[in-house]
């Protein structure tokens, strides 16, 4: 051998290389797209998304059938929760109190709703700024109906017949974050 084959099996190597290592980069650049894109759910719906409980007495159980274990009954008409899971028949949601349990899906409505979880009243603000005029106030554990998406950190929220801005921070059903805590083995959860 005269050593000519040599160098173009190293050429070769260089090129399948170059190749693979290309093909690397872009399966990594369009990685992230992929998981950004949003999973089809049976409803068409995103997940995790808000809902209100449609009615006073709401069995939660835990799992998605009626044969599955009952967790609690929710007794609060309009409850703001987060579907986080969903086939075509249940929901898998997240409350104001870190709850997770399943739902019928009839037993929801797509009726915008937000709640006060901190124990302090929070001012509703006549515009969303801070130094607005206060018209009214929203007790601790009260439900508001969401009149106007989110914009801006603020929120045009309605109770009583009074509707005023509030920030979204103060509210929850606002985040985009799933909302569930991890429950604790053996705790017991009132509703």
């Amino acid at each position: 051998m005269d050593g000519q084959g040599e160098p173009h099996r190293i050429g070769q190597r260089k090129a399948a290389t170059l190749v693979f290592l290309t093909a690397a980069l872009i399966l990594a650049a369009l990685a992230p797209a992929a998981q950004a894109a949003p999973r089809q759910t049976p409803s068409g719906q995103p997940v995790p998304r808000y809902v209100a409980l449609k009615f006073d007495k709401v069995y939660a159980r835990a799992g998605p059938g009626e044969d599955h274990k009952l967790l609690w009954v929710y007794q609060a008409k309009g409850l703001p929760v987060q579907v986080i899971a969903e086939n075509s028949e249940w929901r898998r949601i997240c409350d104001p109190d870190g709850g997770m349990a399943w739902v019928h899906r009839r037993l929801t409505s797509g009726e915008a709703t937000v709640m006060r979880v901190k124990p302090t009243r929070l001012g509703l603000h006549k515009k969303p700024r801070a130094e607005a005029e206060i018209v009214a106030y929203l007790n601790p554990r009260s439900i508001a109906e969401l009149v106007k998406a989110c914009e801006d950190g603020w929120c045009r929220v309605r109770s009583d017949g009074v509707s005023g801005w509030a920030q979204a921070g103060e509210l929850w059903g606002t985040s985009d974050a799933i909302q569930c805590k991890v429950a604790r083995p053996g705790a017991a959860r009132s509703r």
